[in-house]
């Protein structure tokens, strides 16, 4: 698995998230699993059948957290400088098409939120912009062609 880089903050989410997976949601299963046991005949039930599915996809999803927190590497957020664009910088592009202007603050795939204004370093958009300095011009292609971007504010 690929290492991960988070901010401290992503990085408790994830534990938060398996704790509550294993302390919780997996007795909960369990007891369905017991529950349907104990009704008879498991050839033929539904209910157990759905139980044991939704075992593994928890065990599945627990199992992938892990492997994202023993890969994880917390990032120095008093290391970040805002000379050019990198993880964890807000960004101000404009489009140079129409002069739209929006405002990204990237961070890693684990932490990115469109909603919230951010987006995985990993995207076109976010390795476009990685490097550059303010006043640049990013030529970043996306999947319906090139677009460009100029980078009008860098900051933390």
């Amino acid at each position: 698995m690929a290492i991960s880089y988070m901010t401290e903050d992503g990085y408790k989410k994830l534990m938060d998230e398996v704790t509550y997976l294993e302390t919780v949601k997996r007795p909960e299963i369990s007891r369905q699993i017991a529950e349907a046991r104990d009704k008879g005949d498991l050839s033929e039930n539904a209910e157990y059948d759905a139980a044991k599915e939704a075992q593994g996809l928890l065990e599945a999803k627990i199992s992938q957290l892990k492997g994202l927190i023993a890969n994880a590497r917390l990032i120095d957020e008093s290391q970040i400088t805002t000379d050019v664009v990198q993880i964890m910088n807000k960004v101000k592009i404009k489009n140079v098409k129409n002069n739209q202007t929006i405002t990204y603050t990237l961070v890693s795939e684990s932490e990115a939120n469109l909603k919230q204004g951010k987006i995985a370093i990993n995207t076109p958009i976010g390795k476009g912009l990685l490097g550059k300095k303010a006043g640049e011009i990013a030529e970043i292609k996306v999947p319906s062609g090139v677009m460009s971007f100029e980078i009008v504010e860098i900051s933390l």
